[in-house]
């Protein structure tokens, strides 16, 4: 089962090296790895993905409370979340398309941030299944020059459960 975990951690060098390192050494994959500072001096959000049984992310968590920068963890997906993913399309499209590409684009609620001479940026958020049912669809339209996805990020509906304590 796909799990989204959030961790709190000590913006330490090195903090993020160890996280991966435990993923690593006990054969865990990430899928999806997202870290940026939050809003409480030295600490930092790491939302990561992976795939696992309940006992696997259960050792997980255990390994990950191990380590001396986390702050607190907790797995996304036992409450009720909200998932989002930042994506950004380098396009290149004929101009006689172009009017189906904008259309397109707004049915899917994004954004063209650029626009020149035929390459076209545009920025999708969304749940993972959105944007890959928007790359298969512009993907019939337009040439996909690059894309670039933050991965998920999640937060949890109503009362924070994530908070350094």
């Amino acid at each position: 089962m796909r799990h989204i975990i959030s961790i709190l951690l000590q913006n330490e060098a090195g903090a993020l090296a160890r996280v991966a390192n435990m993923f690593s050494s006990r054969g865990f994959n990430i899928e999806s790895l997202n870290v940026a500072p939050t809003n409480q001096p030295g600490v930092s959000r790491l939302t990561l993905v992976t795939i696992g049984s309940d006992e696997v992310i259960d050792q997980i968590s255990k390994q990950l409370g191990k380590l001396v920068d986390i702050v607190n963890i907790v797995d996304m997906t036992e409450g009720d979340h909200i998932v989002r993913e930042l994506a950004l399309f380098k396009l290149h499209i004929a101009a006689a398309k172009r009017a189906k590409l904008e259309a397109l684009v707004n049915e899917s609620g994004g954004r063209i941030l650029d626009d020149h001479e035929g390459h076209f940026t545009v920025e999708l958020i969304g749940g993972a299944q959105d944007i890959d049912r928007f790359m298969i669809k512009v993907g019939k339209l337009a040439e996909i020059l690059t894309v670039v996805r933050s991965g998920a990020m999640a937060v949890a509906r109503g009362m924070p459960i994530l908070s350094p304590t």
